[in-house]
């Protein structure tokens, strides 16, 4: 897939110029080191026009993960907002995922960041892993230990632990990858967290091992405005094993339903599931079909 062309217009520290004329230095520590934070973001096309769904939450994810890092953020949120709507608009986006990245000026050095500048993307993108029920594998990586690295932080170099285990799954012919946690729980897929439904009940693993995700929440949102009990614990394979469903969420994403993980094939009817009961009242929070956001 090709993300932009000859005319895409990038958001580069404060500037709007063309992707196929833009360039970074090769010293920098986000290329060395994988030193940098991003988000992912989606616009929706609605009746009310063109919206960026949780933009202040994104852009909030965004600063707060540069400050877990050490890395700094020295932009006005609201301006980066602004900006990503004028850089949708130039590129007659309606429907589309946004990468802001924020990355590290030159320095070979393991210390902070001389400098920092952020970039603004954004191009076409159906839902990342289609429309289709997934076939997962519990992977043999592990999600790193967040006495390691900052877990709820969104930082760029924590991603190859992603790629290593997305590879594997695929390798072996599944779409994607479950991670456990360093204490054999479970964590989330590759760029996604997870739910399992069990006796008309969902759970979702804990805090603490796991990327916070901002669908995420807005799941746990939605569970309480439609009065599903929504529970966080610690989830084993065995909890895997017995649950009725399972879907995974995320933005890219969005709410993508699990056909089986390893050996244990869910219910062959998505549409008898709480998970798509959220996926249909996610679709329609997102496109304001139904405005549960003023409840929630």
């Amino acid at each position: 897939m090709k993300y932009y062309n000859s005319n895409t217009i990038i958001y580069l520290d404060g500037r709007f110029e063309k992707a196929v004329d833009s360039s970074t230095d090769l010293y920098g520590q986000s290329l060395h080191y994988g030193y940098a934070a991003f988000e992912g973001i989606r616009a929706y096309k609605t009746h009310n026009g063109n919206r960026i769904f949780k933009a202040a939450a994104h852009f909030d994810r965004l600063e707060r993960s540069c400050q877990l890092a050490n890395i700094p953020f020295p932009w006005d949120k609201n301006e980066l907002i602004a900006a990503t709507y004028k850089l949708l608009q130039l590129n007659k986006l309606k429907d589309a995922y946004i990468r802001p990245l924020v990355f590290c000026h030159p320095n070979m050095k393991l210390n902070v960041p001389s400098g920092v500048s952020i970039l603004i993307c954004a191009w076409e993108w159906d839902a990342y892993s289609g429309n289709k029920l997934l076939n997962l594998t519990v992977s043999d990586y592990q999600r790193p230990n967040p006495k390691s690295t900052p877990m709820e932080a969104k930082l760029s170099g924590n991603y190859v632990n992603s790629i290593l285990a997305t590879t594997a799954a695929n390798i072996k012919g599944y779409d994607e990858a479950l991670l456990l946690d360093m204490n054999g729980f479970v964590a989330e897929a590759s760029g996604a967290n997870i739910f399992i439904e069990k006796n008309n009940k969902l759970y979702t693993p804990s805090l603490g091992n796991i990327l916070p995700g901002i669908t995420r929440a807005t799941v746990k949102e939605l569970c309480a405005v439609l009065d599903i009990e929504c529970v966080e614990k610690q989830l084993t394979v065995e909890d895997l094993k017995s649950a009725d469903s399972a879907f995974l969420c995320g933005t890219a994403t969005e709410i993508a339903g699990i056909a089986s993980i390893d050996d244990t094939v869910y219910r062959p009817l998505w549409r008898e599931s709480l998970g798509y009961t959220i996926q249909r009242a996610y679709k329609n929070l997102v496109l304001e079909k139904v405005n549960y956001e003023v409840i929630i």
